[in-house]
C-alpha cells in the first residue's frame, strides 16, 4: 500500500473520530464513491472521492483488517487497532459489494475507556441514583433494553466501574464484539468459529468466580438460563436483551424459557433506555452537528425507564395471574412526555420515540 493512502486512512479516522462518528460508510456510485459518517444516529455526508481512491481505501483497510483483499465478491468482516499519534483506535469492518461489482465498506469506530459520568448523560440524573442502588446489590440480574446504539455498554459499564472504584471487584464480560476498552475489566470476545460462544464464555466465566458479570447480549433460550443460574448461585450480572420495553423483557425472557418463578427469585430490574437528542435553543430544534451550543458527545442524552421494587414485583405476580391491562400507561412513554413537557426534547422527538 503506497504511503498517501495510508496518511489519508487515517486523516479520515482521526477526523471523524474527533467528530463523535460511531461508523464512516464508503458507499459507491456509478462514478465516485461517496464517504459518510454516523453521529447521533444521523447520517452526515463527509465528501466524495473518485472511484480510483474509494476502491484503494477500501483495499488498504481490508489489508489492515487481514481480511482477503482480492475477494470482493462475498461479504467480508474484520477488525484492526489503528495507530493515530499518541491514539489507538479500534475498528471493525464489513464490505458488501452491490450488483455492479462496486465493494462497499462500513467501519465502526469502537470506543475506548469511558469516564463520562452517567449523570451528565441523561435527562434525569435521579434516574442513575437508582441504578447505582440497584448495582451495588451482592447478586442478581439486572436486564438493559433499547435499539442499537442506545448506550446500553455505556451505561453497564459505568455503573459497573463505578462500584468497583468504590469497592474492589472482580468484573467479567461476555462481548460480540468488545466495544469499550476498560483495562479494569477482564474482557472476552466471541469466536463462533473457535466454537467460542455465549454458553463456553459464560460456564466458564462462572468457575472464574466473578463479583460481576457483564453479559453483552442474551440471544437464545441457552444463554438466559445460564444467565439465571449464574445470578441464582450468587453473582451479580448485568445483561442486554433485545425487546421494545420492560414489559416486553419480561415476555422475551418467558419466550426463552425462563420461569416466573426464577424471574422472582433473582430479577432487581428491567431497563428501557432510548438515546434522544437534546432540544437546542439556538437551532430552534434537535441540536444540528455543527451547532456548538452542546458539545459533540453531549447532543443527545439518555432517557430511562426503571422496573424494579414493588413495581416488577407487582408486574411479575400479574403475569402470573395472566393479567393484562390494555388500559396500563407505558411506563417508557411517561418519561418521555416528562421530558417533553419540561423543554429538554422536540414535539418531533416526543412523537418519534414514543412506544406504540
Amino acid at each position: 500500500m503506497s504511503e498517501s493512502i495510508e496518511e489519508f486512512a487515517k486523516h479520515l479516522i482521526k477526523n471523524l473520530a474527533k467528530r463523535g462518528a460511531s461508523d464512516i460508510h464508503i458507499l459507491p456510485t456509478r462514478n465516485h464513491y461517496r464517504i459518510y459518517f454516523r453521529t447521533s444516529n444521523e447520517l452526515i455526508e463527509w465528501q466524495k472521492v473518485t472511484i480510483e481512491l474509494g476502491s484503494r481505501l477500501i483495499a488498504y483497510f481490508k489489508f489492515l483488517a487481514n481480511m482477503e483483499v482480492s475477494e470482493k465478491r462475498k461479504p467480508q468482516s474484520g477488525a484492526a487497532e489503528l495507530e493515530i499519534g499518541e491514539l489507538q483506535k479500534s475498528l471493525r469492518f464489513s464490505t458488501i459489494t452491490n450488483f455492479n461489482y462496486q465493494e462497499s465498506m462500513v467501519i465502526r469506530l469502537l470506543l475506548s475507556k469511558q469516564d463520562c459520568k452517567l449523570e451528565e448523560t441523561t435527562f434525569f440524573p435521579k434516574a442513575i441514583g437508582e441504578l447505582q442502588q440497584l448495582v451495588s446489590a451482592k447478586s442478581g440480574l439486572i436486564l438493559f433494553s433499547g435499539p442499537v446504539s442506545s448506550g446500553k455498554t455505556t451505561t453497564m459499564y459505568q455503573l459497573v466501574k463505578e462500584q468497583v472504584d468504590k469497592k474492589q471487584s472482580q468484573v467479567i464480560t461476555i462481548e460480540d464484539p468488545v466495544e469499550i476498552e476498560q483495562p479494569e475489566f477482564l474482557q472476552t470476545q466471541l469466536n463462533e468459529e473457535a466454537g467460542i460462544t455465549y454458553e463456553v464464555i459464560l460456564k466458564a466465566s462462572l468457575r472464574h468466580h466473578p463479583d460481576i458479570l457483564i453479559v453483552g447480549e442474551i440471544r437464545d433460550s441457552q444463554t438466559a438460563k445460564n444467565v439465571l443460574r449464574g445470578a441464582l448461585t450468587g453473582h451479580l450480572i448485568l445483561a442486554s436483551i433485545h425487546a421494545k420495553d420492560t414489559e416486553g423483557v419480561l415476555l422475551r425472557m418467558l419466550e426463552l424459557g425462563v420461569s416466573l418463578l426464577q424471574l422472582q427469585q433473582v430479577l432487581l430490574a428491567v431497563v428501557s433506555q432510548r438515546l434522544i437528542a437534546k432540544k437546542c435553543s439556538l437551532c430552534e430544534g434537535n441540536c444540528h452537528f455543527f451547532c456548538t451550543h452542546f458539545p459533540h458527545d453531549h447532543k443527545k442524552a439518555t432517557l430511562y425507564e426503571i422496573l424494579s421494587y414493588q413495581l416488577l414485583e407487582k408486574r411479575l405476580q400479574e403475569l402470573k395471574k395472566e393479567i393484562f391491562n390494555q388500559k396500563r400507561t407505558n411506563g417508557f412513554n411517561e418519561v418521555l412526555r416528562k421530558a417533553y413537557v419540561y423543554g429538554y426534547i422536540t414535539k418531533e422527538s416526543y412523537q418519534q420515540f414514543q412506544i406504540r
